[in-house]
């Protein structure tokens, strides 16, 4: 499965969540720091949802970009 996450820069740090797994957050030093976190995150909070017999939420979130003129 492929989650989308959120990365955003925050005071000192970043943090980051997958809008498809409610709850679902991590924080890093930096980018890189952020993006482990999360598959790390992700891979427990999957594992969880199994072991209370929850369904896993399909990943339906898309990313896209928008340019706009500056």
């Amino acid at each position: 499965m492929r989650y989308a996450i959120v990365i955003e820069h925050a005071e000192g740090n970043f943090s980051a969540y997958a809008p498809d797994l409610p709850g679902c957050v991590a924080t890093g030093a930096t980018v890189a720091d952020v993006e482990r976190e999360m598959r790390q995150a992700i891979a427990l909070h999957v594992d969880g949802l199994r072991e209370d017999g929850l369904p896993i939420p399909t990943p339906s979130s898309r990313v896209e970009y928008i340019d706009i003129a500056a």
